[in-house]
């Protein structure tokens, strides 16, 4: 009877995040993947085969991958050397850099956009400043280029990822450096042999979470370049919206593919995480 209970109290607890999972998960993506199939004269395959023909969406496909890869693969080299040097501040120091991290972790989308135009745009602030001191760092930098959009995405990847590979630094015990040490292996051969092993799947997922991250970001794209630079989530809003005429179910059908990357994505990152721990191991 207790037994029963205590199912009974299980399912009731989780009720209401079955509820949220219901409405906004999986009646959108459901909705989202019946409408990819359809149009005026009913079931088709025909969006996927626009997908696969026009040009300018693989285009859109190829240039978010890029962009996606390159900015996750930078952030997480940063964050690698900065949560290094972390670990070296007492523990005190590192929450108050934590705290900071979470609250910058949420400036993102059109308010980032707009922060980085006040400062870096045609009449940003060092912009002007470097014209004015004769400094032509920022002569060929473009913020409404693929550059520009490369710095964007990375300064909103670098919290997240500061925040993903901190508990995976954290894991390293001290113990094993001292015991390394002990037996004559310098600090980079720890890192080599014992440290990076050790959090490679943690890495591997990280890179993954940013890569998504990236992927489906959409407001500080479309605010900085509006659709003159060629994004899937910018080719997904403006179908959607309609900048010449709305094609809702093209959108869908881009939506879905843009998902199964995702997916694909993450799939092959636990791959790689599963059979990394069996080299550990």
């Amino acid at each position: 009877m207790s037994v029963l209970i205590s199912k009974r109290q299980s399912i009731a607890w989780l009720s209401p995040f079955l509820v949220l999972l219901l409405l906004f998960f999986l009646v959108p993506l459901l909705y989202m993947l019946i409408t990819s199939f359809q149009n005026s004269e009913g079931f088709t395959l025909k969006q996927y085969e626009s997908i696969l023909t026009n040009d300018y969406i693989l285009q859109g496909f190829k240039n978010s991958i890029t962009l996606s890869v390159i900015s996750a693969m930078i952030a997480l080299l940063i964050t690698l050397f900065a949560v290094y040097a972390m670990m070296k501040f007492s523990e005190p120091v590192r929450e108050k850099i934590l705290i900071l991290t979470n609250l910058t972790s949420n400036f993102s989308g059109i308010p980032l956009a707009f922060a980085f135009i006040v400062l870096l745009g045609n009449s940003g602030l060092f912009t002007l400043l470097f014209d004015k001191w004769d400094i032509e760092a920022l002569t060929s930098f473009s913020l409404y280029s693929w550059s520009g959009l490369l710095l964007i995405y990375i300064y909103f990847q670098l919290p997240l990822s500061l925040m993903l590979l901190y508990p995976i630094y954290d894991g390293i015990q001290q113990q094993w450096k001292e015991a390394a040490a002990l037996l004559g292996a310098s600090s980079w051969q720890f890192w080599m042999k014992i440290g990076l092993p050790v959090m490679l799947p943690g890495i591997v997922g990280t890179f993954s979470v940013l890569f998504a991250n990236a992927m489906g970001a959409y407001a500080s794209a479309y605010a900085l370049t509006s659709s003159n630079y060629n994004l899937v989530a910018i080719r997904i809003g403006s179908l959607i919206k309609g900048d010449i005429f709305a094609q809702p179910e093209l959108a869908s059908a881009i939506a879905i593919i843009l998902a199964v990357t995702m997916v694909t994505a993450m799939l092959i990152s636990e791959w790689s995480i599963s059979k990394t721990r069996r080299k550990v191991k």
